[in-house]
């Protein structure tokens, strides 16, 4: 075996163990577990005992064994001392009874790198400094065992030119090893990063799904609360029993979303699609008024069953109703048309305005999450309202032209023995 072989594969022994260190902390962040720090010490045991064992590179008489500090070395990078003074002691045993080196020779030595160490750490220093600190010191002492161990040449090259070698793979394997593993925990964390923001990322939408689905019914809420009147009992009869089930509906949906990681469930029942329409309306009439809306709604007066979700799709509806009013354009008279279609095994419900209508790319991406055109908008009104219909088995299409007005239809599934009788 020549030298740069005998290299490569001290180079192997050494990263072996560390690799496996890698694969074991990236094993324990998919688990979302704390590393433990004896693992990575164990790492480095392995490596200085490979390299003992099987490594060992000698040229000529000389057995050249630099490469034994570099888990030591490792070890004060990495800020595991304990592990480094351990394996320091085990050399300078191992080195005395070799070698034939004084104990305090080699004691000195390793005392040295500890002495780095800590200045390493008081100051807050990079690793290239603890690295180029080593490489200094192991060189001084390479140089004193070198001249010890080799006869007296004529010649002061041979063992020049050994020092420099041993020197230049020192800091070449150390600096290689140390920026290796270094990488493969950035990896690590990179990829823990990334899921960190996208449990962030999904945080933040329920959040704003939070906020856009409770306004909707606070609106309503405030509108009737406006036209009360304390003396008009009619009214009283009338608007306290929607405000009571607005703030229910503001209660559900605050269940719904009380964890982050809760997805959007619909309870499919048997219901009246017509009274949820009638309903609907009933409680948007305000904002209709308010806003000086001509409606055009022909909701038929007998029943038609479905199995849907009743609070979900009232969000749906209340939100595409909300959307048309605030899309009215003011140079005009805004109209607002609600169309029922019964096919054989669906049922359409379109809903269109004489507004201000989209251009095409904002058609294009109004499904998109978080895409808004209003000042104070979140974006997920229409998402929300996609991801209903769907999990319902419908559909949901908008068709829209800049100044003449936007139509939304929605398709839901209809099975015909619901309305047999």
């Amino acid at each position: 075996m020549n030298y740069f072989e005998g290299m490569i594969i001290n180079i192997i022994f050494l990263l072996f163990p560390l690799f496996l260190y890698v694969f074991y902390i990236a094993h324990l962040n998919n688990l979302n577990k704390k590393e433990n720090s004896l693992f990575l010490s164990l790492a480095l045991v392995s490596s200085l005992y490979l390299v003992m064992r099987y490594g060992t590179i000698k040229v000529g008489n000389i057995s050249l064994v630099v490469l034994f500090d570099l888990p030591i070395l490792i070890a004060y990078v990495k800020k595991q001392p304990k592990t480094a003074v351990g394996m320091s002691i085990f050399l300078i045993l191992y080195h005395t009874y070799t070698s034939h080196q004084t104990v305090y020779f080699a004691l000195v030595e390793y005392v040295l790198y500890f002495i780095i160490y800590l200045i390493f750490t008081k100051k807050n220093l990079n690793k290239d400094f603890t690295i180029h600190g080593f490489v200094l010191t192991k060189t001084f002492f390479l140089a004193i065992q070198t001249f010890y161990q080799t006869p007296i040449s004529p010649t002061f090259a041979p063992n020049f030119g050994i020092i420099l070698l041993n020197m230049i793979l020192f800091y070449l394997v150390a600096y290689i090893v140390i920026v290796l593993l270094h990488k493969g925990e950035e990896i690590i964390d990179l990829n823990q990063s990334l899921k960190d923001l996208e449990k962030e990322k999904f945080l933040r939408t329920a959040l704003f799904k939070i906020t856009h689905e409770i306004k909707n019914p606070i609106a309503v809420c405030k509108g009737y609360l406006d036209m009360l009147d304390l003396n008009d009992h009619k009214k009283i009869r009338k608007y306290i029993p929607i405000v009571q089930r607005e703030i229910e509906r503001t209660l559900n949906l605050m269940d719904d979303y009380s964890t982050y990681a809760k997805k959007i469930k619909v309870d499919l029942d048997i219901m009246d699609l017509y009274y949820l329409l009638e309903d609907t309306m009933n409680q948007l009439e305000s904002l209709f008024e308010e806003n000086g809306i001509e409606i055009k709604f022909h909701i038929p007066t007998d029943e038609l069953y479905i199995e849907g979700d009743y609070n979900r799709l009232k969000q749906v509806l209340i939100n595409i109703f909300k959307n048309a009013v605030e899309a009215k354009d003011e140079t005009k008279k805004m109209t607002i048309k609600l169309e029922v279609e019964k096919q054989k095994d669906s049922i359409s419900l379109k809903v269109s305005d004489n507004g201000k209508g989209m251009d095409d790319e904002t058609l294009r991406k109004v499904s998109e999450l978080f895409f808004t055109t209003k000042p104070n908008g979140t974006g997920l009104g229409v998402a929300l309202s996609k991801e209903i219909i769907e999990l319902h088995h419908g559909t949901i299409n908008y068709a829209s032209e800049l100044g003449k007005g936007t139509t939304v239809t929605i398709t839901l599934p209809l099975k015909e023995e619901l309305n047999e009788f």
